[in-house]
């Protein structure tokens, strides 16, 4: 039994982790931390993380970016592994994260989904066939009309995975109204939407002459998330510290 510490529980995505916990036997939610403490849940909840007193094996983070800071002193402080979700770090609050997972176990990942991850695997492949072809690659991502941050942690880690392939030499372009210019080749757009209540959908294009290949991946629920999320605590529980993604827990 994985007992999980979840961050963020009143949010859509923890009640949504809350509800797929409560119907897996083999993991237990014994503690929730969300600032806003008017729903009713089956476990205690806190508004201040330090003061949870309740005894884990992992948290689950799935609050906003301001937060994730003092979320990772306490983990640190009790030698709880994390399973961190929340996207929109700054460049000092990566850094941050480098430096605690030297101390304890974090899995951190732009998306939880099996899919995404999968198809991560499958554009390294692909960039290297295509980009090598001449091909342009370009990335538009959709989401939800409350989403904050843009372009999405998904789009950024399915360029980077594409960008790794290809030894990094390639630029992102996240906005082409601000550059009147022939497109470089040595380049990934990134476009983002947002809008109505899209899940999340990201769609990779990799346009050639006369021929365009495109690969999708779409989350028609926030379930496939929450799912993933609980696999990452069960695999990360009683790891040694380090930094760990999704791809450790596919395989």
């Amino acid at each position: 039994m994985v007992r999980i510490i979840m961050n963020g529980c009143n949010g859509k995505m923890g009640q949504m982790i809350s509800g797929l916990v409560a119907e897996d036997e083999n993991a237990q939610i014994v503690a929730g931390i969300d600032p806003f403490t008017g729903v009713a849940n089956t476990y205690p909840v806190y508004a201040e993380i330090f003061d949870c007193k309740e005894e884990a094996d992992v948290i689950i983070d799935f609050a906003s970016a301001k937060g994730v800071d003092h979320m990772l002193d306490y983990a640190v402080e009790k030698n709880l592994p994390v399973v961190l979700c929340t996207t929109g770090l700054s460049e000092e609050q990566l850094q941050n994260v480098a430096k605690v997972s030297k101390k304890i176990p974090v899995l951190k990942s732009a998306n939880m989904s099996l899919g995404i991850n999968a198809l991560m695997k499958l554009l390294s492949i692909a960039a290297e066939i295509f980009a090598n072809a001449g091909f342009d690659m370009e990335i538009v991502e959709r989401h939800h009309k409350f989403k904050l941050d843009a372009p999405s942690g998904t789009a950024l880690a399915l360029a980077d995975s594409m960008n790794a392939a290809l030894g990094n030499e390639y630029t992102y372009r996240y906005d082409r109204s601000t550059v009147r210019e022939q497109r470089p080749q040595k380049e990934i757009g990134i476009s983002a939407v947002r809008g109505g209540t899209i899940v999340g959908e990201h769609e990779v294009i990799f346009a050639g002459t006369d021929e365009v290949i495109e690969l999708k991946h779409s989350a028609t629920s926030r379930a496939v998330f929450g799912k993933g999320a609980i696999q990452a605590a069960k695999y990360i529980a009683g790891k040694p510290a380090g930094m760990y993604d999704m791809s450790n827990v596919i395989g």
